[in-house]
């Protein structure tokens, strides 16, 4: 007997087929998916225990974001918009203004809000941008860890080391007492060991880390400690080889492809970010080397310089999409994503054709979980896989008619119209309200901690609403 059995839905299975069964189900035993098919026979086929009635929604895989930030959270649209005060609260907030239970805090609200936008299994990276990553002591990332797992999503973790001259300068805090102290690389990677030892692939598969070190561009090589940039990269690299971890760089862009190339640190298990500004020559090393692209098309960076999908895919680059979530001017909300994808790219070209709507569901579900090295176990429906399972109300007015309901998923649908969510076989959302997740004390917590963060970083004026918020066409404050 099965322990539930999901019927009377619209199926967009994403598997090998690509099926759309219109009254189909999926049956669940343990927290595998067992049976996928039209519902009267696998209903025949398979009673459960437990069955959830999905008439008028699509039954769908979890959406994979495969980019985003751990910390971002809680500091999203500070500083109104500006890049550099943007990047000073980060930085200020990932180095010497957090604390254990600040990380702890925005991990459950991230993984809150994914869960109720049917993000199954999404990337975070602990901080952002060069020497914010916060691992000079594995207390930080179990904070998060644990944060996450209290909610009950997957997530893949990425933990590494930031750009030389090093020691940098980090703080721990006791109340209001801080204590700044120097962390080496050495001191940093030992961090990214720790975590990996105590973290990736536990807790049932809802946990991995990946490794991270930070983009180099040529400015970085013309700069003192070049050479430690690149030792660095490679060593930090082969560890992640060794232990079968996905190796992340974010931000690339005009050249950075080419010279990660010529340091030897791509290849099938490297996932880069952004990659925007490549020339023809940088996309066909990302055929040749078998490296794997994340657009976020939604990102500051996708509009400062274009990541070329198209061209990527059509030579047979595997390209997922991200959220580059949270941020001033972005959620964790894959629908929002995919629609922007294609606007994005049916804009550069002038032309409606690029980019189908199927395309970019694959970016979002089964293309992400092959570029984390999770498809034999997530992305899809299929018998033997993780039931990682999103049901989406088609019943509302925006989603109505009901016909080519795939379309729909994709052209109109937003995060608030999932209704359901499981993960691993179990109804984590429910009705769109969290089934084990008490939401008002994550809300609560996050509130808490953000006003103690810019009480210690004294950021009350990245706070106020900026003066060319009203009235303006260009706010000429924005420009660097």
């Amino acid at each position: 007997m099965a322990d539930i059995l999901i019927k009377n839905g619209t199926v967009i299975a994403i598997d090998p087929d690509r099926r759309i069964i219109a009254d189909g189900a999926v049956a669940i035993e343990g927290d595998r998916i067992v049976a996928v098919g039209p519902t009267d026979i696998v209903a025949r086929n398979h009673p459960a225990r437990e069955v959830i009635d999905a008439r008028g929604m699509a039954i769908m895989p979890g959406l994979v974001d495969s980019h985003a930030h751990a910390g971002h959270g809680l500091i999203k649209t500070l500083g109104g918009g500006r890049s550099d005060l943007w990047y000073r609260a980060c930085q200020g907030a990932y180095t010497v203004g957090s604390t254990p239970e600040f990380w702890h805090a925005e991990a459950q609200l991230a993984a809150l809000e994914r869960l109720r936008f049917g993000v199954t299994t999404g990337v975070s990276l602990l901080g952002g941008g060069d020497s914010v990553m916060r691992t000079d002591e594995a207390v930080y990332g179990d904070a998060h860890m644990e944060g996450v797992l209290g909610i009950g999503t997957r997530s893949v973790v990425a933990v590494g080391t930031t750009r030389p001259p090093h020691p940098l300068t980090y703080a721990r805090w006791k109340g209001s007492e801080r204590t700044d102290y120097p962390v080496s690389f050495e001191q940093q990677f030992a961090t990214c060991e720790e975590l990996t030892g105590r973290w990736h692939d536990s807790h049932e598969g809802r946990l991995h880390v990946a490794m991270l070190t930070p983009t180099l561009h040529q400015e970085n090589l013309d700069a003192p400690g070049a050479d430690d940039a690149v030792s660095q990269s490679r060593a930090v690299k082969t560890f992640a080889e060794e232990r079968g971890l996905v190796f992340m760089q974010d931000g690339h862009t005009k050249g950075s492809v080419r010279i990660a190339d010529e340091i030897g640190i791509l290849g099938p298990r490297t996932l880069l970010s952004h990659a925007t500004g490549l020339d023809d020559d940088e996309i066909a090393i990302c055929a040749r080397t078998d490296t794997r692209i994340v657009h976020n098309p939604s990102a500051i960076a996708s509009i400062l310089a274009r990541c070329p999908v198209p061209e990527l895919l059509q030579a047979g680059v595997l390209v997922a999409m991200g959220s580059d979530a949270t941020a001033p001017d972005r959620s964790a909300d894959m629908f929002r994503h995919m629609q922007q994808c294609m606007h994005y790219h049916r804009t550069h070209f002038h032309d409606p054709s690029w980019m189908p709507p199927g395309k970019v569901l694959e970016m979002c579900t089964i293309d992400g979980a092959r570029a984390l090295g999770l498809d034999h176990e997530i992305g899809s429906l299929e018998p033997g896989k993780k039931a990682d399972i999103i049901l989406v109300d088609l019943r509302r007015p925006h989603l109505y008619p009901a016909n080519m309901p795939e379309f729909r998923v994709t052209y109109f649908a937003n995060g608030n119209d999932v209704h359901t969510v499981l993960v691993g076989g179990r109804v984590l959302l429910r009705d769109r309200n969290p089934v084990h997740v008490d939401q008002d004390a994550v809300l609560d917590a996050a509130q808490r901690e953000t006003e103690r963060m810019i009480e210690r970083l004294d950021l009350h004026d990245l706070v106020r609403t900026p003066p060319m918020f009203w009235g303006h066409a260009r706010d000429t404050d924005l420009i660097e």
